[in-house]
């Protein structure tokens, strides 16, 4: 039960996060640069609070050795994946974001059965290579990926390298526990990019810091979760279960904040939903 939870819970508080962050970007006027040089010391502050709450193992010996060298390629990884992502959500539509991202957890899927014995399941793979086609299809018109210049460089970042970050996470849970390395990954990113962006922090209204704070609340807990979930259960079950976060950014996209119903994207997402059913009902 807690392994189906988890995932589940945490594609909700995604969700909420990512409405919030396009309010923030779009609504509030906060650029990507002013969003990330606040964003980041907040998550390691919410990240600090948790690890003194609950207390979980940790140990000097985890920042040596291989397990450094892994730690330290997960942040680069997820430091360029950030400013990519916020950068492109700037320019381009919520929905049209999602679907990038859930495009890529079909290759961290594959990629994971191929080098992970125990991530092997073959059953799985032709509903995601279905979901795969039906996203494609979404964006195809005219003979073409119809796909925002500004988005692309993610676009390319993600289905090239998304694999990579994942296959690393899956290593450092093996000997962490998901708040400790959410603590340190946090710290080492403001390390890396306030002094890039803290110019930006005075720019910030008290409205926005309010949902800037309750945005990052969210989405620290979101990932402490999935975190859990990637140690307990695995890759390729956390993500069959979150892939549902797209889908419920995608209405919250549309209901709430407006943004144009696409019947292609809507078709493909139900596509998506099919077969997350599908490959779980193979993989219990």
């Amino acid at each position: 039960m807690l392994s189906t939870l988890l995932p589940i819970i945490a594609a909700f508080l995604q969700a909420s996060s990512f409405t919030l962050d396009k309010v923030i970007l779009s609504v509030k006027r906060v650029d990507f640069k002013t969003y990330i040089g606040v964003s980041f010391p907040l998550i390691f502050l919410i990240n600090l609070a948790i690890f003194f709450i609950f207390r979980p193992p940790f140990s000097l010996e985890l920042l040596s050795g291989r397990l450094l060298f892994f730690l330290l390629a997960s942040v680069f990884l997820s430091i360029c994946t950030n400013i990519l992502y916020y950068r492109a959500l700037d320019r381009d539509k919520l929905t049209e974001m999602e679907v990038i991202g859930l495009l890529s957890t079909i290759p961290v899927v594959i990629f994971s059965g191929v080098i992970f014995a125990d991530e092997r399941n073959f059953y799985i793979l032709i509903p995601a290579l279905v979901a795969f086609t039906a996203i494609v299809w979404s964006h195809w018109k005219g003979g073409k990926i119809l796909i925002k210049k500004d988005t692309r460089p993610f676009l390319i970042w993600m289905l090239l390298l998304a694999p990579l970050g994942a296959a690393l996470s899956k290593i450092l849970l093996q000997s962490w526990n998901p708040i400790s390395l959410e603590l340190v990954r946090s710290a080492v990113l403001i390390a890396a990019l306030t002094p890039l962006f803290h110019k930006n922090l005075e720019k910030v209204s008290p409205k926005a810091m309010l949902l800037l704070l309750l945005t990052n609340i969210l989405t620290a807990v979101a990932w402490i979760f999935f975190y859990f979930s990637f140690k307990i259960s695995g890759v390729v079950y956390t993500l069959l279960l979150f892939s549902l976060q797209p889908l419920l950014v995608y209405f919250a996209a549309v209901f709430i904040l407006k943004e144009k119903f696409e019947r292609k994207k809507f078709i493909a997402f139900m596509v998506v939903l099919a077969s997350i059913a599908i490959a779980q009902f193979f993989n219990a």
